[in-house]
């Protein structure tokens, strides 16, 4: 429903996210290197920005990530 444009990631992530980040879109704010498990990091320091990334499968189940901004 992301890709085909029927849906947007914040209204997937209120609607389908079973993490507390879900109560505001999916958003999870602004972090550094080592403070995600690397799985979540790999995605998130090297994708590219403003695109929606995975599933990506941590410990903590599958996500999808996007990147919305990045310092390099």
């Amino acid at each position: 429903q992301i890709k085909t444009g029927d849906m947007t990631f914040e209204e997937a992530a209120s609607k389908y996210s079973q993490c507390p980040s879900g109560d505001t879109g999916g958003e999870l704010g602004s972090f550094g290197k080592g403070q995600m498990v690397k799985e979540f990091e790999d995605v998130v320091f090297s994708e590219a920005v403003n695109e929606v990334h995975g599933p990506v499968k941590t410990d903590f189940g599958y996500h999808l990530i996007e990147v919305t901004s990045r310092e390099d």
